[in-house]
């Protein structure tokens, strides 16, 4: 009777042990593969390198002889000037509202909130400094 009850407790602790081990195995597997499979943040890629890349393979895959390599950059060259002025102009113009903004929030304040206002919009200011600084470290951001 002695001898049933030590070999049910040995089959019990045996499948108890079992249970954790696969169990710890399996949780393993399963994070292993979820890191390995999460997903990564997209890398910047550098605009000039991704230009060389282009102007290259055009030039196989099209056989652009030198004029052509040549006048292919001014065009990049013409559009990225475009592209800054446009960022630029654009830039400018959601400063200029985001200055309104600002100038209609502060003519419906009491002159007794008018400083907390300030003290509020420069701790904002700051915050979106250091968010951009951030994400230009981070390779994400733009300036």
């Amino acid at each position: 009777m002695a001898k049933n009850k030590f070999s049910a407790l040995l089959s019990l602790l045996l499948v108890f042990g079992s249970g954790i081990l696969v169990g710890a195995v399996g949780y393993r597997l399963y994070m292993v593969n979820s890191v390995a499979m999460a997903p990564r943040p997209p890398q910047q890629r550098d605009p000039e390198e991704i230009r060389k890349r282009i102007v290259s393979d055009m030039q196989q895959k099209i056989k652009l002889d030198d004029a052509q390599v040549a006048q292919l950059n001014q065009i990049y060259d013409k559009t990225r000037q475009s592209f800054d002025a446009l960022h630029k102009q654009s830039s400018q113009e959601s400063r200029a509202i985001w200055d309104k903004q600002k100038e209609e929030v502060r003519g419906i304040l009491r002159p007794d909130q008018l400083p907390l206002y300030e003290q509020y919009q420069k701790e904002r200011d700051e915050q979106h400094k250091r968010d951009r600084e951030r994400r230009q470290q981070e390779g994400k951001g733009t300036k």
